[in-house]
């Protein structure tokens, strides 16, 4: 596959819909609402993937300063190796390979600073939400209850009072790490340790937000908006990017995994995009045949049972089962048909299926015969009878 080109690649704001001087909460509701859009789970169409690719690669570039700041300046030269903020002419700029190798040996002094890491993404989030079998048919709007950490609005994130910025560590001049050579047999080595004095983070926090107590996050309760797309399996889970936690040092925040449970139906069961169920008729409507309604997700639709249908005989009702979530045709509901045998009968109805069990030849007990209890008092009758006891059966001669 060829690799793209810097040249054919769109800008990073034309890509999100914003203007250049767009800051990060407006360039986090266009990521947000153009994500939702092109959402593999949710858009099937073709290109849809490529799309929210590049709306990634956007939003990652304009929410981190420093990169956006570098791609401001030099466009997408500035990306360099693996999308790091970069040196435009590729030597010794973060994220080159050039910058690995000096720093290796010498500790930084390619560029006089230490390359710190990015900031950790906030934590990821779950949650269940519970979904009627039509509503996983059909699709529907839920709402779920969570409770999550999110950036102070005070201090906006910098855990200081009243937003402002804080104070470089002394004590690693901001790097958030603490170099130290070790004489080994094998020559000098250089390790690194997060900085004790700001606990790896570069900056010191001096005069706390009182708000977060200068933790730069504090717990909210929320409502999430979650749609739930037409078509989606039991246990299905759908990720919200961007509706986890947020991070503890600036960085991106965690996503939001909604665990789909399905409740079950009282007439319908499921497999894939068949929808599933049972018609109970009787003997007569099996045998002769009769037009009947059948109840699908949809509403009852008419259906003519054949004539001569078996009982576990099965029909299907193209197009009344469960849409395809990323597009295409629905599926199909497949019906069983199940012949009821009636427990009980009247004298009427009893004395009807007699005569059909004799046209049909068949030896049932008919309402007219005796039945195991009348003969066993006829053979004990005959027991207690003077002729019965003068000669006994089986008696022998004298």
């Amino acid at each position: 596959m060829a690799q793209e080109s810097m040249t054919d690649k769109r800008d990073y704001y034309e890509v999100l819909g914003i203007g250049r001087s767009a800051n990060t909460d407006e360039i986090r509701r266009a990521y947000r609402k153009l994500a939702r859009q092109y959402h593999p789970d949710i858009n099937s169409e073709a290109g849809a993937e490529d799309r929210f690719k590049e709306i990634n690669e956007a939003y990652e570039t304009l929410t981190d300063d420093d990169r956006r700041a570098n791609y401001d300046r030099f466009g997408h030269a500035a990306s360099g190796y693996g999308g790091a903020t970069a040196d435009p002419f590729g030597f010794g700029g973060a994220g080159s390979p050039f910058t690995d190798l000096f720093e290796s040996f010498f500790g930084g002094a390619a560029t006089g600073t230490r390359r710190r890491a990015a900031p950790p993404r906030g934590h990821d989030l779950q949650v269940v939400v519970d979904v009627a079998f039509e509503e996983a048919v059909f699709g529907a709007e839920k709402e779920v209850e969570l409770t999550r950490l999110e950036t102070c609005e005070p201090c906006n994130g910098t855990k200081m009072r009243e937003g402002s910025p804080p104070t470089r560590c002394t004590s690693c001049g901001g790097t958030g790490e603490v170099r130290r050579v070790q004489q080994t047999i094998l020559g000098q080595f250089m390790t690194s340790t997060p900085c004790p004095a700001c606990g790896g983070e570069g900056v010191q926090i001096t005069d706390p937000c009182p708000n977060c107590r200068g933790r730069g996050r504090v717990s909210r309760a929320r409502t999430i908006g979650v749609s739930i797309p037409g078509g989606i399996d039991e246990n299905a889970t759908l990720r919200l990017s961007g509706q986890g936690e947020a991070s503890p040092a600036g960085g991106q925040p965690g996503n939001l995994y909604v665990k789909v449970r399905v409740a079950p139906h009282p007439i319908f069961t499921r497999h894939n995009k068949t929808i599933h169920s049972q018609l109970d008729v009787t003997f007569p409507q099996a045998a002769l045949g009769q037009e009947l309604e059948i109840e699908t997700i949809d509403g009852p639709v008419a259906f003519k049972l054949p004539s001569a249908t078996q009982s576990g005989q099965q029909f299907r009702l193209r197009g009344k089962g469960v849409p395809d979530m990323r597009g295409g045709d629905r599926g199909d509901q497949i019906v069983t048909v199940q012949v009821v045998t009636p427990r009980d009968l009247s004298p009427e109805q009893r004395d009807l299926l007699e005569r059909l069990a004799e046209s049909f030849g068949d030896e049932v007990a008919t309402s007219s015969s005796r039945g195991f209890f009348d003969r066993i008092k006829e053979v004990l009758g005959r027991w207690s009878s003077p002729a019965a006891q003068a000669a006994p059966v089986g008696a022998g001669p004298t």
